[in-house]
């Protein structure tokens, strides 16, 4: 590839990078940065260990493991095309079990994050 195929908004220094394919479906900054914090709450408790990032051409996939070299114990997808039916959001167990699916990020991954409460009364 030479200089002059690469379109000059791609430049960012060094060596040009490709460019991303289009139809890849990804995590936005704000949705990876939630589910970051609760996999960084459920480290810190001992329950999780490791996880893993698919981008695939017809959902996103954040995978969660006890151990990295176990199956993942959850799997949370991001699915465009079931947007508009169920939610494109939705927490899958290792067995293949939809935990819960939504249209909110942060009501499905409330499906993990069950933390203490203390009720005042």
């Amino acid at each position: 590839m030479d200089f002059g195929d690469t379109d000059p908004s791609a430049w960012r220094g060094g060596e040009p990078q490709p460019p991303a394919p289009a139809s890849e479906v990804t995590f936005s900054r704000r949705e990876l940065d939630r589910i970051l914090r609760l996999y960084g709450r459920k480290v810190a408790a001992g329950e999780w260990r490791d996880y893993a990032i698919d981008f695939l051409k017809d959902r996103a996939v954040f995978s969660v493991f006890r151990r990295a070299s176990e199956v993942p114990i959850y799997r949370i997808e991001k699915n465009p095309k079931l947007g508009r039916r169920q939610g494109a959001y939705s927490v899958i167990s290792a067995t293949g079990h939809i935990v819960r699916r939504g249209h909110e990020l942060d009501r499905v991954l409330g499906a993990l994050d069950r933390s203490l409460r203390v009720v005042a009364g």
